[in-house]
């Protein structure tokens, strides 16, 4: 008697933790840079340097990138400057052992930047880390059994998504984009700003597609023009292939990216005027791929001349509950944070979501967070400046998922779908904006599979003990299985004694079991 074994692959986390940060530095502005007079905007990036897993302790090294734009102490004019502050953080995270693979994400929850003087800058930031430890698991269970002695068994088919692949890779793009032709030529770039919007990965034969939206802004110092400060801004669709090894069509595909390194360069047109921006940013990708089965495996096994003992273990079952997107939609009327620097002409607006609480409520994920909005416009005092107003503006949306459980799994993405700011006089700005969250929810069981099984002769003593004829009243919970079980009988032949057409019996039901062929 043998049995046949399948292997589920599964994900699961083990052990989380977190850290929160404050960096901070004074940051002197380069000799080759000129004087600042006013900041205008700035980002910031985390840069993971080492992530290196000890015995219950997770060492991380990086920087945090921080760019400034800044009005130069030229009229109109624009500038822009990098800072970098390392850190070094040890975080206790308790099931950690060397060599461990720790997944992190970070957010960089404030970023403050203040002019000291104009030679020197003050850079301040809240960045939050969290850290993860993935384990993957293979687990044995028994689909079937080979066997020459009489022997019943029942099978149940359970819907199992399971852990097919997980890598990291990148996806390298190049994107050229021209200066429309009223728009003077390069003389130095000052500032750009790369995201990408509407980005779908979808799971193919041994590769992946990608495609979506690369959207770029640039300020630029233009040739002969040094008197003002130049803009142009584009959105460019993109596509491409991911090398895959392993991925089959119709998988599910889990997959979060990020910005990587971005090089920008002006290049010369066909005339050799220097009006071409070469993008090339790099996408860093975590690849999770799921595949979904029901998977019929032996959910019980018993012997009619044999002792037989299913042996089991119990393990966490996922099974994909939604995969889908939603958008929540915002509209408010902002003011200006300078009324004193009223708006003549808006020239770019961008966006960041932070995400504040996430959690599970009836039919749905509750999401509470802040759309941050940034946005240069020229001012209508003096020369036409550039300044710039940032505005927060708080949401709470629930993204719908129905018949998830306080116990079930969920991995969320969002990203801002649309972004649109327009103004309504010098002081008040309409703004509009559709933000995207994808969503992936595992349903989780609790499972005994059977592993192995325990064969012996059967206890004489108890045997003589069950009567050779009986009636059997069934009760309420009372299967045909259980009563076969109990007494060593095989199916076919209580459902041929009782002349039973299917195994389906009620309580009450009067069962004739005839114990034989032993």
């Amino acid at each position: 008697m043998e049995l046949v074994k399948k292997k589920i692959h599964m994900d699961r986390i083990s052990s989380r933790a977190g850290t929160q940060m404050v960096l901070e530095e004074d940051v002197n502005i380069s000799d080759n840079k000129p004087d600042a007079s006013y900041l205008l905007t700035n980002k910031g990036e985390i840069i993971m340097e080492e992530i290196r897993a000890g015995e219950n302790v997770v060492n991380l090294k990086g920087k945090l990138v921080v760019s400034v734009l800044y009005l130069t102490d030229m009229e109109g004019m624009c500038a822009s400057m990098e800072a970098m502050i390392p850190f070094e953080e040890k975080v206790n995270m308790e099931g950690v052992n060397n060599g461990d693979t720790i997944l992190t994400d970070w957010v960089i929850e404030d970023l403050t930047v203040g002019l000291i003087n104009s030679r020197k800058l003050s850079a301040q930031a809240v960045v939050t880390i969290g850290l993860e430890k993935e384990e993957h698991v293979e687990q044995d269970t028994a689909v079937d059994i080979y066997h020459d002695e009489p022997v019943e068994y029942r099978k149940r088919t359970y819907p199992i998504v399971q852990l097919v692949l997980q890598k990291k890779d990148i996806f390298r793009l190049k994107e050229e984009m021209e200066l429309t032709g009223n728009l003077p030529n390069v003389f130095q770039t000052i500032w750009h700003h790369i995201t990408f919007d509407h980005v779908e990965f979808k799971a193919l034969e041994e590769k992946i597609s990608i495609q979506g939206e690369m959207r770029a802004f640039f300020l630029y110092e233009g040739e002969g023009d040094n008197d003002r400060t130049l803009w142009y801004e584009n959105t460019v669709p993109f596509s491409g292939i991911i090398e895959c090894h392993g991925c089959r069509e119709n998988m599910i595909p889990d997959i979060r990216y990020s910005l990587g390194q971005c090089n920008v360069e002006v290049r010369q047109d066909f005339d050799g005027e220097e009006r071409v921006f070469c993008i090339e940013p790099v996408l860093d990708l975590d690849i999770h791929l799921y595949d979904e089965e029901n998977m019929e495996v032996l959910s019980d096994v018993y012997g009619v001349d044999k002792e037989i003992e299913a042996l089991t273990t119990e393990v966490q079952l996922k099974s994909l509950l939604l995969s889908g997107s939603s958008k929540c939609k915002i509209a408010e009327h902002a003011r200006i944070q300078n009324e004193e620097m009223p708006m003549y002409q808006l020239i770019h607006s961008e966006g960041d979501i932070q995400i504040e609480e996430q959690a599970i409520v009836e039919n749905g994920i509750a999401i509470t967070g802040t759309l941050t909005v940034t946005t240069l416009y020229l001012c209508s005092v003096g020369a036409k400046s550039l300044y710039s107003t940032t505005n927060v503006l708080p949401f709470q949306y629930v993204a719908e998922a129905e018949n998830i459980m306080p116990t079930s799994i969920f991995k969320l993405r969002h990203s801002i779908e649309q972004l649109t700011v327009t103004m309504l006089d010098s002081g008040e700005l309409d703004v509009k904006a559709a933000l995207q969250f994808k969503v992936i929810v595992f349903a989780v069981q609790k499972s005994n599979l059977i592993t192995d099984i325990k064969v012996e002769e059967l206890d004489l003593n108890k045997l003589s003990e069950l009567p050779g004829m009986v009636i059997y009243i069934a009760g309420k919970e009372d299967t045909l299985w259980d009563i076969g079980k109990r007494y060593y009988v095989p199916i076919a032949q209580l459902k041929e004694v009782n002349e039973l057409a299917s195994e389906e019996i009620s309580a009450g039901d009067k069962i004739l079991v005839v114990k034989g062929g032993i």
